[in-house]
């Protein structure tokens, strides 16, 4: 069973419980009755391209410091998914792009996130290192360090890329952590 969320109601400020409501286990207020719901993060980033190689950033900052990534990161409110990506890659690699298509939904139900990649291609080939990144490069294929990629949205939408690259045929995927 899953704790609740949150201990005290944003309405009346009463304790809650985490109960059976509507078809499934949320935070409810049994003195005013409302149920507070929740919802996933929402992950936005681009798998970056430019030529033959791909945009990957060395992460400056928790979870998996050290490790490569896509650029991405948590949305904000008042933006759509593909500004999200594009000012995460900004602030990722100081790099502006030209979004091509959505790429990838992950789902990581377990940890109430959803990431959304974008296809996109670097604008002039520029780029640089933001203040999240330790060090940012454009890898070729086979330079990819595949036993230091951050997260496993990254690898299977990274594995994904390379293979339809050959055909240029690129779909948009669904996936899910753990995979079911």
């Amino acid at each position: 069973m899953l704790m609740p969320k949150q201990n005290y109601c944003s309405n009346c400020g009463n304790a809650v419980v985490y109960q059976h409501a509507e078809g499934r286990e949320r935070c409810v207020c049994n003195n005013c009755n409302i149920i507070h719901y929740t919802n996933p993060k929402i992950i936005v980033g681009a798998l970056t391209y430019w030529e033959d190689k791909i945009l990957l950033c060395k992460r400056a900052i928790e979870p998996r410091k050290g490790f490569w990534n896509i650029p991405a990161g948590f949305m904000e409110d008042d933006e759509k998914t593909e500004d999200g990506a594009a000012r995460e890659v900004w602030e990722e690699a100081e790099a502006k792009i030209n979004i091509i298509q959505p790429y990838l939904i992950y789902n990581l139900p377990q940890a109430n996130q959803v990431y959304i990649h974008f296809l996109a291609e670097l604008k002039d080939g520029v780029y640089g290192n933001g203040v999240e990144s330790l060090e940012t490069r454009l890898f070729l294929e086979d330079e990819i360090p595949w036993n230091e990629i951050a997260f496993y949205s990254s690898t299977f939408a990274l594995k994904r890329f390379l293979e339809e690259r050959k055909t240029g045929n690129f779909k948009t995927h669904l996936a899910s952590f753990p995979d079911k």
